[in-house]
């Protein structure tokens, strides 16, 4: 099951929003989520790795363009039982903007906040050297134009 509880408590007035990373900036200007690929993984199986991909991206298109039809989905395959909540959930998303966002300034962006928070001590020039390949994406952004 998908644990939805923003919409419930917000509707009870227990909830005080801190940041909506969907609406504030800088946050809004960057992905939420990564795909990641196990380096070796995809370098022996690139063409599992790109149909994975294009997989998800697809699925996000349909998120975008027909979240009433991913909220039934997810409903009818057990991954949640609040239809209502799953729907304002996807509509909040900005699922149509995978297309613009720069995922290399993403990888900056939140580098950065890592390392200021002592958490990595990488810089994120080294981290997107050594562990980005935006090859597939560049491909599907083409190819999936929508």
């Amino acid at each position: 099951m998908v644990a939805m509880p923003g919409p419930e408590l917000r509707a009870k007035k227990i909830w005080h929003e801190v940041v909506n990373t969907t609406t504030d900036r800088p946050w809004s200007q960057h992905f939420c989520c990564m795909i990641a690929g196990n380096q070796e993984f995809v370098r022996k199986n690139p063409v599992a790795a790109k149909r994975a991909l294009r997989a998800i991206l697809k699925g996000v298109d349909v998120c975008a363009v027909a979240p009433e039809r991913a909220a039934r989905l997810l409903l009818d395959k057990g991954h949640t039982s609040r239809y209502e909540d799953t729907l304002h959930m996807l509509k909040e998303l900005p699922y149509n903007k995978w297309r613009e966002y720069d995922p290399e300034a993403t990888m900056r962006f939140y580098a950065l906040r890592l390392r200021e928070a002592g958490l990595i001590k990488s810089s994120p020039q080294k981290i997107i050297a050594q562990g980005t390949d935006w090859r597939f994406l560049k491909e599907l952004k083409k190819e999936l134009k929508g």
